[in-house]
């Protein structure tokens, strides 16, 4: 992050931004609603206050929920319940799963948790069919909020500290660097993304002041690719398919309404 300016007037300018909230970032060549020169922080016209968070409604049940399938390669650990529906147990690759003695759920050792599907016994049909509705719910609400700045230099917001709100991108957005997202516990943030979501190799999301991955929300019509070694936080609510690559590990929900593909990959379910 570059330093601010020695101007005295602009130092007290941005650190009024900062305690009001509305600094998105700091950064060379810096985009959004206003622009500056090198060292200069861009201010956006974010909200005073966070949006409220998206409800997953039953959806969030689950760490990971696709409608065609949850497939896994390596050696895979994921904290929480896996779902898939109307696809049929069938697509749920790579977890040697077994059928608990009711047959209403899986079991693997990758997870800590239990694997659902909608040809299983009753009431899980029922249940994946609500908890998919719900997924789509709250997709269509999360891109149906007001729209917010557009952040980042050509759709790449790494390197970033992002304060709560709502961020609109019309194509891709790019995480090419660590980024972190700063705020309390109570606060928000959604990302409604038209394009791809894309995290480079190695990069970071990091959260500051208390914020929790519960609260972020990634709504992105495209492919959601996480990089090797990457490390996500937040819950992507795809169009499409999510998928994690060698190494990668996320802190949030992999909510996709195709497929999620993970490859020796930490996932855990964010903390209520």
């Amino acid at each position: 992050m570059n330093t601010y300016p020695s101007n005295s007037r602009l130092v007290m300018w941005s650190m009024a931004m900062v305690l009001t909230g509305v600094v998105a970032g700091c950064g060379s060549g810096g985009g959004g609603a206003a622009g500056g020169g090198a060292g200069i922080p861009f201010a956006t016209t974010n909200n005073s206050t966070s949006p409220g968070a998206v409800n997953l409604g039953t959806a969030a049940s689950f760490v990971i929920l696709a409608k065609a399938a949850v497939s896994t390669t390596g050696t895979t650990s994921v904290v929480g319940h896996i779902g898939v529906s109307p696809a049929a147990e069938t697509f749920l690759t790579g977890f040697s799963q077994a059928r608990d003695a009711t047959n209403e759920f899986s079991r693997s050792s990758l997870v800590t948790g239990w694997l659902f599907a909608a040809d299983m016994a009753p009431p899980t049909p029922t249940n994946m069919t609500t908890a998919i509705g719900d997924m789509e719910t709250a997709y269509t609400d999360a891109a149906g909020r007001p729209g917010g700045p557009t952040i980042g230099a050509a759709g790449d917001i790494g390197g970033l500290t992002i304060f709560p709100g709502t961020y609109t991108f019309g194509s891709a957005v790019f995480i090419n660097s660590d980024v972190t997202l700063s705020g309390s516990a109570n606060d928000v943030w959604i990302f409604q993304i038209a394009g791809d979501l894309t995290q480079a190799n190695g990069a970071r999301i990091t959260l500051a002041g208390g914020a929790l991955p519960k609260n972020i929300f990634w709504q992105t019509f495209g492919v959601a690719a996480i990089g090797t070694t990457a490390h996500f936080e937040g819950i992507i609510l795809s169009q499409t398919a999510i998928t994690l690559n060698t190494g990668a590990t996320a802190n949030g929900r992999l909510l996709a309404q195709t497929a999620v593909t993970l490859n020796a990959n930490a996932v855990t379910q964010p903390a209520p």
